[in-house]
């Protein structure tokens, strides 16, 4: 999950529908599959290793012993072909032609790899040029890469949108919606306009508040196997990679630059790009290997318009074996994903013991999240299930274990209409709805609802806001916190006995009830707002399937 704070996603599970209609959720459920799942046993979850092979085993037996039927023509799983690049030899990045000569060493000072499946990497006294947040944005009059020709050049590119310090978080006014981190202020995005500006290579300076995470997280993520899709796909440059931004002012001083001055001029519209005038050379060599990596699907087909269905989707991945921590090099990822990934199961139970709805069912455990929604986009362009008659749905990226939350939170809001049909349902548990409390780090495209998003599907993502009913938003936001600094993506982010359960069962009958809203009434049908990004794709999906 390319997520931060403890997520209320799941829904749901396990037992029967109690007399009031309120779903029984299974705690038990929730705790065997996420303790499994995080095991040292299972070894963090990587695509394509033995772990992924005990996790789509556990997860097909458990979709089994929920009452589901294999989801794809008969099989419970979808491969996913996959390359695996990892990088070997990897040289300092050497900036040359400056005041004095800077070297950046791997890891420690910055990462690098490459989306090109070549035995090797090599560029020597590649121009250097800053582009400011690297953005082309034709709508909005914005264009970083006005005037300048980055051809073969290295590029330097800073994190976030240009507006991204707007001090009011609940505002979106600005160029890029203020505050809130937009499309362009992702680094997937970065490196795609580079490469189609031509630059051999693409490095965004690291800093903690505008990506949303520190440096470790960086390391860990951008070191050792890299996996993306095994398909032909656009432009790429020859190395991508993250620098600290203290190397980015050892570099800009060298070139007689001030950082500083130049990253307040990339704010402003009009911003031209700058050579710095010194050179850049990088090499490392790629070991490459390909395999099959799975989603695994299960559905409980509907009765009278099996046709249609309404989506489930949490990713089962995590990072593996990682950098070691105090002697462990197992990312467990507990809360990251296999809470979400036992909310599916347990969401799958309480389904399937209600019985069929009108609509079908469909509960998708993906791959390969962590490694940029591979799974989720390889599914959303191959789907099983036409995406025309993919109704909406909820994904689930980590449960609230820190308690009930007096507010819930609609991550990305202002998009679709599954906002006017959840509300009424969080109101019914007393809870209020809250705006993000930190809309720059993006997380609206950091996880696998926006792999549909982008092809027309309104999927939900929603988690428990951070006032909690014991301890307030103090407690929230520490909570919260606490697991950016000292979990997420690391080796301690292990299962905790000790989690409370209560607001992840609150959480997953919200999304229950929305799903069975989905599947059960014919007037369920719900698009984008018109000023959505997504609205046109949705209505041309949709074109002639009604």
């Amino acid at each position: 999950m390319r997520r931060i704070a403890p997520i209320a996603a799941l829904l749901l599970a396990g037992a029967a529908v109690a007399q009031t209609g309120t779903p029984v959720i299974s705690v038990e459920t929730l705790k065997t599959v996420t303790q499994t799942l995080s095991s040292d046993a299972y070894e963090g979850r990587a695509p394509t290793t033995p772990g992924e092979d005990k996790t789509v085993a556990y997860l097909i037996e458990r979709f089994k012993a929920a009452g589901l039927q294999p989801g794809n023509k008969g099989s419970w799983t979808q491969d996913v072909p996959m390359v695996e690049i990892t990088a070997g030899d990897v040289a300092p990045l050497t900036f040359t032609g400056g005041k004095t000569p800077v070297t950046m060493a791997y890891r420690t000072d910055m990462v690098a790899g490459t989306y090109r499946t070549v035995p090797s990497i090599s560029i020597a006294n590649s121009a250097v040029v800053f582009v400011g947040y690297g953005i082309t944005a034709p709508e909005k009059g914005w264009d970083d890469y006005a005037g300048v020709d980055v051809r073969g050049k290295t590029v330097v590119i800073l994190i976030n949108d240009a507006d991204w310090q707007t001090k009011a978080s609940g505002t979106r006014a600005g160029p890029f919606e203020g505050r809130a981190m937009t499309w362009y202020g992702r680094w997937p995005y970065k490196f795609e306009n580079a490469a189609k500006h031509g630059a051999a290579a693409a490095i965004i300076v690291h800093e903690t508040e505008p990506a949303a995470y520190g440096w470790p997280v960086v390391q860990s993520s951008w070191t050792g196997p890299q996996l993306q899709l095994d398909e032909t796909s656009g432009p790429t440059s020859q190395v991508v990679g993250w620098m600290q931004q203290g190397k980015a002012r050892e570099l800009f001083a060298s070139a007689g630059k001030d950082f500083a001055r130049l990253s307040a001029a990339a704010k402003v519209k009009g911003f031209r790009a700058v050579p710095l005038g010194v050179a850049m050379s990088a090499g490392f060599t790629n070991t490459i290997r390909r395999q099959a990596s799975k989603n695994v699907i299960g559905v409980l087909p509907g009765t009278t318009a099996r046709n249609d269905h309404v989506l489930y989707s949490a990713h089962w991945d995590h990072l593996g074996r990682c950098d070691a921590v105090a002697g462990d090099d197992i990312c467990n990822g507990a809360l990251d994903n296999a809470t979400g990934t036992a909310g599916l199961v347990a969401l799958a139970e309480a389904h399937a013991r209600a019985g069929p709805a009108r609509r079908s069912l469909v509960f998708l455990a993906v791959t390969a999240e962590e490694s940029g929604l591979l799974g989720s986009k390889y599914y959303a362009e191959h789907p099983v299930f036409p995406l025309g008659r993919t109704v909406g749905g909820v994904n689930m990226d980590g449960l609230n274990v820190d308690g009930r939350a007096r507010d819930f939170v609609l991550t990305g809001a202002g998009k679709s209409q599954l906002e006017d049909l959840v509300r009424p349902i969080v109101a019914s548990q007393g809870r209020r709805i809250s705006p993000e409390p930190t809309p720059e780090r993006g997380f609206y495209y950091r996880s696998d609802h926006f792999s549909f998003a982008k092809l027309g599907v309104p999927m939900l993502y929603g988690e428990s806001g951070q006032d909690l009913v014991a301890g307030g938003a103090a407690a929230g936001k520490a909570a919260a916190e606490d697991y950016v600094a000292n979990r997420y993506h690391k080796p301690s982010d292990h299962y905790d006995p000790s989690w409370n359960w209560a607001g992840a069962v609150e959480d997953l009958r919200i999304f229950y009830a929305l799903g069975r809203k989905l599947a059960d009434e014919p007037g369920s049908w719900p698009n984008w707002y018109p000023s959505a990004e997504f609205r046109g794709v949705r209505d041309k999906s949709r074109a002639g399937t009604r």
